[in-house]
Order: C-alpha cells, then structure tokens, then sequence
C-alpha cells in the first residue's frame, strides 16, 4: 500500500473501494496514503475462507497429490521477485539435494511457483530447468487453480516471504524460509514479523534431519491466521454487498455462497530416473527398503544397495547396468504383447538384470527372475507403496541367497516409505 499505486496523478484514489481483511491493513493505510482511506472496505478474504472450509477434505488432497498414507508432503513455494526462493536461485540448487537426501517412498515433493513466474519464463523453460526433479517425482502445482489444495495437503512448506508461504502459516503448516528478505517488507506489517522470526533452512546442513525436526516441534502461531482475515467465513457476503452497492442494483435474496475447492486431477509421482535402492533383511521373510532418485549418492549406505531403473528412463545407458528394471502399465496394453512377454524380452535385452517387473496395478505385478521363472506379486489389500518398491524386496531376498519357496509358504513382509506391507508371492 503506497500512495504511487492507489492514487491517481491529481491525488485522487484510483479504486471506488478497496478491499482489506483485516482492520490492521486500514490502520497501515490511513499512515501511508490518508487520501486513499475512505475507500477501505472491511470484506475478509474469499481465498481463506475457501481454504477453511475445505479443511476437512485434507486426506481428499493428498490422495489426489498421489500422497500415500505414511509419506510427507513436501511444498515448496517461491514468489516471483528476484529475492524470492525461485529468482534467487535457492529452489534450483536446493532441488537435487531433496531428491537426493528424501527417500521417495517417504517424501512426496510438490512445487507452486507464482504465476508471474510461469509469465516471466514461459512453461517450457520452467519445465525444462525442473525437468530433473520431475523426472524423480517432483509435481509442478498448477499456479492458478490447485495451489490451495496443495497446501491443504501439505506436512511442511519450504518457502519465503510471499503470500502463499503466509497462507501455510495460517493453516498452521510448518514453514521453512529458505528465502527471507525484509527490505521489500512493511516493518510493521505482520508478514515482515513472521519473515523475521520464521525458522529458517540451512542449505549447509543435511535437509531431512530439518524437516523432521521441524515438523515434530512445531508449534502454530495463532498470528497468521488471526491476520489473514478478520471475518473468517463472511467474504462472500461481505463481498457481494459492497458489488451490489457499488453499482446501485438490490442484492439478491439467496444466501452468497463460494464455491468449493474442487479435487485435483489424480497425479502419482512418477520417477522416471534411476533409483539408488537400500535393503535389509529383518527376519523371516521381512524385508526393509529405502529408495532414492539421486542424482546425489543416497545419505545413508549401510545395507545392501542395488539399482533399480524404470524402462523409459532418459538415462537408457543405465538400463545396462540395472539389477531391477521395471515399467508401470496396464496388463492388456497391446504394444507390449503381455506383463509375461515383457518380461521375457526384458531379461533377453538385458541379461545382467535379475529380475524383471511389469507393474500392473496399485498393488500387483508381474515378475520374471534370470532363470526365467515368472512370479506375480500382490499386496495385501489397502497397501499403496508403489509395487516397485516390493520388487527390490523380493531381489534383495534372492540375493541374500534364500529361496523362493520360503516366501511362497509366507510371503513378504516390507518396510518401506515409514509403513509395513505383506505381499503375497506366486507362481506365474
């Protein structure tokens, strides 16, 4: 709020009314441009209250965001001035560490980026300079019309000193500042005092062990949301009046209403790039399985580790060096004849490989060992680790030297993405 945007060039307001939610903007207002004053109108903030009221939805979000029930949803969010998380060059470096440092079946990442960003650079090059990360299962929000319910779903936001960050403060999200300038910040605004005492990222240090410590700490401010509007749920009415008022029409009688945050499109990851896979056996037919998707060495190498690649990786010269190459599709899908036939021309394609895997549903897919027995595998129901992730199981089983057998008389039991699921294991 300065009078060069509220005023025009005799001095007199530019806008009939101008819409605050919150009687500390119209105190801000009255200092910095007096002129511009009588035009406030108190009428909240329709975007919170949409927010608010599709709270309840939550778990909706999240299984629209392809976020499983034990991972974290991890949100980045970057404004669009050159201090901003994106222009300064933050997100860019920051995003092969959290693909690296996040195991895939524990972290769920989500980027929304300003719309002025998007403007700016145009969709193909913000495409092409993110084209790793989403290749290792990062998702591009859509800037206009799902950023809310991406951050609805979210664990943590890694942010900065924009509006959305603020938002996710509100919903009493934790928030990570990995960009925090104060320069461009009214002092006495609250977003300049939530910048300032905001827990910040440290890029030198191991990022997981700051996220988890931050979510299992955190504790809501009641400021952000106590700012955001000061008539929660009353926007729309609000809102409607002053329209009707404004150009001298009678409102309708009917109650003013917002429409509801509609579901997003359903968007797994999708990892796309080879994937650094750690193992353990537990016991009798248990089995623990962390995967990574670089392109940093995994943090953590204690355990057996194997490599498993996805047959349309872009990195083709590492499908030579796999020990799990695997697709996802459907069983019936013609140009690959049959989840048994792939198989078979995978291992001949590739004979270091060890096994083979057709993913053919949400928990169920078709598996070929380099004797050429073919295996289905299928999880208990209810289980949503990606079927990938028990494929690298049943490999480190069988190179630990156990037989087949034991797992068909008892199946597997894995631990993986922080949840424990028992597949069943048999003869093609």
């Amino acid at each position: 709020m300065s009078p060069e945007w509220l005023l025009d060039e005799s001095g007199r307001p530019v806008a009939d009314a101008l819409v605050l939610s919150h009687p500390e903007q119209a105190e801000r207002l009255r200092a910095v441009c007096p002129e511009a004053a009588p035009t406030a109108v108190l009428a909240g903030d329709p975007c919170w209250d949409r927010m608010l009221a599709a709270r309840p939805y939550r778990e909706r979000y999240r299984r629209a965001l392809g976020v499983g029930r034990a991972q974290r949803l991890v949100v980045l969010n970057s404004t669009w001035n050159p201090e901003s998380l994106f222009g300064d060059d933050v997100l860019p470096s920051l995003l092969p560490r959290l693909t690296s440092e996040l195991p895939v079946d524990e972290y769920r990442l989500a980027a929304v980026l300003h719309p002025n960003i998007w403007y700016g650079h145009g969709p193909g090059q913000i495409r092409a300079w993110l084209d790793r990360a989403r290749r290792a299962g990062l998702t591009l929000v859509d800037p206009l019309h799902n950023w809310r319910q991406a951050l609805l779903a979210a664990d943590v936001v890694i942010g900065d000193h924009g509006s959305v960050t603020y938002y996710a403060a509100a919903l009493g999200t934790p928030v990570l500042l990995g960009a925090a300038p104060l320069a461009g910040l009214a002092p006495d605004a609250p977003v300049h005092a939530f910048v300032r005492t905001a827990p910040r990222l440290d890029p030198t240090l191991p990022l997981r062990p700051q996220l988890v410590r931050l979510i299992d700490t955190h504790s809501p401010s009641p400021e952000p949301a106590a700012f955001t509007s000061s008539v929660p749920g009353e926007s729309a009415t609000r809102l409607r009046h002053l329209f009707y008022d404004l150009i001298g029409i009678p409102e309708p009688d009917a109650p003013a209403l917002l429409e509801p945050l509609p579901l997003p499109p359903f968007e797994p990851a999708a990892h796309m790039v080879p994937l650094q896979v750690l193992t353990g056996l537990l016991g009798s037919g248990e089995v623990s399985v962390v995967r990574y998707a670089g392109p940093h060495p995994a943090p953590d190498s204690t355990g057996e580790t194997h490599m498993a690649v996805p047959e349309d990786t872009r990195e083709q010269s590492q499908l030579a060096l796999a020990d799990v190459v695997f697709r996802h599709g459907t069983a019936d899908d013609p140009r690959f004849g049959s989840p048994a036939l792939w198989t078979t021309e995978t291992l001949a394609r590739y004979p270091q490989c060890a096994l083979a895997a057709y993913v053919t549903g949400p928990g169920t897919c078709t598996v070929r060992t380099s004797d050429g027995t073919l295996l289905h595998l299928r999880a208990e129901p209810g289980a949503d680790a990606d079927p990938a992730a028990h494929v690298s199981a049943l490999h480190a089983w069988l190179a630990s030297g156990k037989s087949l057998q034991e797992v068909f008389e008892q199946g597997l039991t894995v631990h993986t993405g922080g949840a424990v699921h028992r597949v069943r294991v048999t003869r093609g």
